[in-house]
């Protein structure tokens, strides 16, 4: 689909932002107390470093506006008289901002960070500064992961510095503490080392040292290229144990080795890979779709999406002489309008509720039609739900006019089933009945979700072919899509000729026929990757042969109702 691309090795450099690279700012607060006493602060103090070099420092006291406690002076010794003549928050918070610069991949460190930053975005809250919102390094858990209690009591600032021979001591006064925190800080990350965390991406999605098999088999990460497409673990027979897809190969199969790799399945199945191998794609799309396409054919164990991903679930209206709605597993040629897919059956009887609540279709499964006898009516039929065909007394004429309205509900105009359940919600709630009307509002959600979903997929899978193109860069990234799949993709970059692109590419595309039903030729998950794509702005339609477009009063008309189940609008009544 994608010409393929030579693997380049990179450098450390292109896995993230290595640490001796990255700025940290060490800060420490003092205060009268705890924030949510109403206290304040009378202390700042920060040191700014990078690669293990103080790149500058920052100190000053603060008038808190209110006494300070005489255990707050034994603690720190700070006293009233000190802090009298010195500025408030207000004027020093612009000071301490622009000095650390925060923002991007600077770092805010403190030892029990949310004690800190607390004071410091309520600060900024209540004097009008925007919280940069930086990302924060606290020394406490990192320490309680990397620092055993067989090597320490307790995980104190003066008990790290003094294992780790911090030369500045903590005081309890800002500066002095914040400096000790940055000799805990250097401490920690030579520990990190250790366990192959060398980024700032890997220092903050650490959480648990990388097991044995994590660390043995980082080779397997050699040599992959940096490029977007799939990789596929696999185990000493060649067997798919799971499969990703990454705008980097190299990047994201690295990542698997590190500390930042901490679920518990992943480790389990990196301890039986054996080999790793990339397929390299053209763009982003076909990485998406080649990955569905390798979990559905090579269905790996330890995939959530690998159990039977071709298994679908449907509601039909059946092809017989009184027709209902029957959940089913597969789409057959039959002429039949489905609805669907649904991620569970459970889902699927709640759309069906919705159309029986809307059309007095039968929901009974005994065969009907001529030469056949007649069946006792059930009590659907007293409540005025169901026109009793099974005992002859509606005419098949009359019945094909209620499936004639649900056909039209489920396959181009969704806004009478949208206004029976919105008028029968309204006035369940009118009657305080709210835990009905909200059963009632999760089966209209269901049914507008499915439709929309079926409308879509059937109007992009009724185009036989598609050609579409957008900017990636100075490229253009192009697709060729037939009856809902697939068929090409590629990279046009500047210097090839457009025309004689666009030949090469269409004419090198898979031939797709069609085939029944809204997904015909490729899966629902395939060919909404495939619009999402279509989706974004600034795509250009290059060749189109078909009609691509939804019913004008279609279930994408009520989107809402399916991003938001909840809100209903009178003008709906």
């Amino acid at each position: 689909m994608a010409q393929q691309h030579l693997p380049v090795q990179g450098t450390l450099d292109d896995l993230g932002t290595p640490l001796s690279l990255t700025t940290f700012v060490i800060v420490d607060l003092e205060t009268t107390g705890a924030k949510g006493d109403g206290a304040g602060i009378t202390e700042i103090g920060a040191v700014k470093v990078r690669g293990g070099e103080v790149l500058g420092e920052f100190a000053t006291l603060v008038n808190p506006g209110a006494p300070i406690p005489p255990f707050i002076t034994l603690l720190t010794g700070i006293t009233q008289a000190m802090v009298a003549p010195a500025p408030p928050i207000e004027a020093v918070l612009p000071s301490f901002l622009e000095f650390a610069g925060l923002g991007g991949d600077t770092v805010l460190v403190a030892h029990n960070a949310p004690f800190d930053v607390g004071f410091l975005k309520a600060a900024c809250a209540e004097h009008g500064h925007a919280w940069p919102g930086p990302p924060v390094v606290d020394t406490v858990p990192l320490a309680r992961r990397l620092v055993t209690k067989e090597e320490v009591p307790n995980h104190k600032l003066g008990t790290l510095a003094g294992f780790f021979g911090v030369p500045d001591r903590p005081t309890h006064r800002a500066l002095d503490d914040a400096r000790a925190t940055v000799g805990v800080l250097n401490g920690l990350l030579e520990r990190l080392g250790s366990f192959g965390v060398q980024t700032l991406e890997e220092l903050r999605g650490f959480r648990n040292a990388p097991t044995p098999a994590q660390r043995r088999k980082r080779h397997l990460a050699d040599d992959l290229p940096d490029a977007p497409g799939v990789y596929v673990f696999e185990d000493a027979k060649g067997d798919a144990l799971y499969v990703g897809k990454s705008g980097s190969l190299r990047k994201r199969v690295r990542s698997y080795f590190t500390a930042s790799e901490t679920r518990g399945r992943v480790r389990e199945m990196l301890a039986l890979a054996e080999r790793v191998t990339p397929i390299v794609c053209g763009s982003a799309l076909e990485a998406e779709v080649r990955e569905l396409r390798l979990i559905a054919e090579r269905k790996p164990p330890y995939n959530r999406r690998s159990r039977n991903p071709e298994r679908a679930v449907w509601l039909k209206l059946t092809r017989e002489a009184y027709p209902r709605l029957s959940v089913v597993r597969e789409v057959r040629d039959d002429g039949a309008p489905y609805l669907g897919p649904f991620r569970s059956s459970r889902e699927a009887e709640m759309a069906r509720e919705a159309l029986h609540q809307t059309f007095p279709l039968r929901q009974c499964t005994h065969r009907l039609g001529p030469g056949r006898r007649a069946v006792s009516a059930c009590v659907l039929a007293q409540m005025g739900r169901c026109g009793a065909p099974c005992e002859g007394r509606e005419s098949p004429a009359d019945y094909d006019a209620h499936v004639s309205a649900a056909a039209e509900a489920m396959t181009t105009d969704a806004s009478s089933v949208v206004r029976a359940l919105t008028d029968h919600i309204f006035d369940l709630s009118a009657q305080l009945r709210y835990e009905e009307a909200a059963l009632h509002r999760d089966r209209l959600a269901a049914f507008v979700r499915a439709a929309g979903r079926a409308q879509r997929l059937s109007a992009l899978s009724r185009c036989a072919h598609l050609v579409a193109a957008r900017r990636a860069g100075a490229d253009w990234e192009m697709c060729v899509v037939r009856h809902g799949r697939l068929a090409a993709a590629g990279i046009m970059t500047p210097a090839s000729d457009p025309h004689a692109y666009l030949r090469a590419l269409v004419d090198s595309a898979e031939t797709v026929e069609p085939g029944p039903g809204p997904t015909p030729r490729a899966t629902a998950g395939e060919m909404e990757c495939v619009l999402r794509w279509l989706d974004v702005p600034g795509t250009r339609l290059v060749e189109l042969d078909g009609t691509w477009t939804c019913p004008a009063n279609g279930a994408e008309k009520y989107r809402k109702l399916q991003e938001r189940p909840g809100d209903f609008s009178p003008a709906l009544r």
